[in-house]
């Protein structure tokens, strides 16, 4: 552990090999595709961070988005992988780190559609507390071709970039040097860690299935509640707010 603590201290992510059994991750893939089916359920929490605009069909999401999946099915949360991974972040960050928001990210078969370089910290408000660590858990093999992680190592006092939206609604995104960019390809419960300056992209799904991912959200409990006081349980328009 103190390893892997020093590593994400510098470089500002880890991978772990194993975070869940794969009985767990296919309790997990049940539930996951059931929220994906049911867009009714998730209508309000659901988005395609690809956007539109670019003439492709409108009802195929290319990089479907749902926050906060556990406030609509408590089972997820019923998974250890909420309480392994906030483990990992208290041993990472400190024991007053909790899950501030989850979500579930899923590439569509031959979408090919990038998630740009970005940082997560670019959606957030600025909080005194920085400390923030983001579980990404793969629920399927994922490696260049369907959309594994890229990291940069992040650089000593890394500060927020300038960041845009794509068109009509999609993710933010920045422009940066990639020379450094390491790919980190995961099998099924398998996951990485980054914090929220750590810049990281991913390539889009040209398989024939699925690659699904949850990702866990930790922060400090006192800068949760501060962020909840101002207004931001993580819902809503997905726009630049720290730049």
């Amino acid at each position: 552990m103190q390893n892997k603590r020093a590593k994400f201290g510098r470089d500002g992510f880890i991978k772990i090999d194993s975070l869940l059994s794969m009985d767990e991750v296919e309790v997990l893939r049940s539930i996951y595709d059931e929220l994906l089916q049911d867009r009714t359920k998730t209508g309000l929490l659901r988005s395609d961070l690809a956007g539109s605009g670019d003439g492709s069909d409108k009802k195929v999401e290319r990089i479907t988005q749902i926050m906060r999946p556990s406030t609509i099915e408590p089972r997820l949360q019923e998974n250890s992988a909420y309480n392994m991974a906030l483990q990992w972040a208290k041993d990472l960050l400190g024991s007053d780190m909790e899950l501030d928001f989850d979500m579930l990210i899923n590439k569509a078969p031959h979408t090919n559609t990038p998630t740009p370089w970005h940082q997560d910290a670019a959606y957030w408000i600025n909080l005194p507390d920085k400390r923030a660590a983001s579980c990404w858990i793969a629920l399927d093999d994922v490696f260049e071709e369907n959309g594994c992680m890229w990291f940069i190592p992040k650089k000593e006092g890394e500060s927020i970039h300038p960041h845009k939206n794509l068109p009509n609604g999609g993710a933010l995104y920045c422009e940066t040097d990639t020379k450094n960019a390491k790919s980190i390809p995961l099998n099924p419960g398998g996951c990485t860690f980054h914090d929220g300056f750590t810049l990281h992209f991913s390539q889009g799904n040209t398989t024939e299935t699925q690659r699904r991912a949850l990702i866990l959200n930790f922060r400090p409990q006192k800068m949760i509640e501060l962020e909840r006081a101002q207004g931001v349980d993580h819902t809503g328009e997905r726009k630049s707010r720290n730049n």
